[in-house]
């Protein structure tokens, strides 16, 4: 799989706790660069990310290139917030120029197999987004295959865009079983992240292959820069 493609596919990464404005300023001008799908940024950053986006806007289009979306995560790491805080956190990121919206489900409500609380959560926040997309991050290093399965159930019949693996921020990323796992059971409508460890080419390419649409990652970039 040819470079460029894979960068197609990439949400290039930066939620570190201790991320700075000239940070993202650089992440936005490599997504530029690299025709990268989006940039995943905090939501302090959001307004003046798009702001800064909008501002490339001309000479993207004489260069004949994408402006990437702009997608903040919400709920997180943790997604234990409650659903009144996610929408507001929801609505806010909008409001600032959000493109795509990634959200964290509530883990202690899978396992207590709090399902509608799940399908309203998630239906909320869609509802939020309007035509916004939206992701739905399960943190699959902290569920059994059989809890995967159902929320491939709940994602699907809530609405939302995606289903995604990971935030990168607990004891585990993306994996091939869980992305072959969710395009077993996952709607027809419903596209799949991966995030969290894609480290190299080859793992990038597999994903897509498996069916992933969108990679989270920083790392892809990085490659990129080193062979341009």
């Amino acid at each position: 799989m040819e470079l460029k493609e894979i960068l197609e596919h990439v949400d290039h990464t930066l939620l570190a706790q201790d991320a700075t404005w000239e940070q993202i300023q650089q992440i936005c001008d490599d997504a530029v660069i690299y025709q990268t799908a989006s940039v995943c940024i905090p939501p302090s950053y959001v307004k003046q990310a798009k702001e800064y986006l909008d501002g490339k806007a001309a000479a993207c289009e004489a260069a004949s290139k994408r402006v990437p979306a702009v997608c903040t995560v919400i709920g997180f790491p943790n997604g234990y917030n409650t659903t009144a805080v996610k929408e507001f956190e929801t609505k806010d990121a909008i409001a600032n120029g959000a493109d795509e919206i990634d959200m964290v489900i509530n883990i202690g409500w899978v396992k207590e197999q709090k399902y509608d609380c799940l399908l309203n959560e998630i239906r909320t926040l869609k509802a939020a987004c309007g035509s916004k997309i939206l992701k739905v991050i399960i943190e699959t290093c902290l569920l059994t295959d059989e809890e995967k399965i159902k929320l491939c159930e709940i994602v699907t019949e809530a609405g939302a865009d995606f289903i995604k693996t990971s935030t990168g921020f607990s004891k585990g990323g993306a994996t091939f079983a869980d992305i072959a796992l969710f395009a077993e059971h996952v709607g027809k409508d419903v596209k799949m992240k991966a995030a969290g460890g894609i480290a190299s080419l080859d793992d990038a390419a597999k994903f897509i292959e498996l069916g992933a649409s969108r990679l989270g990652t920083s790392r892809i970039v990085k490659i990129a820069k080193q062979q341009s």
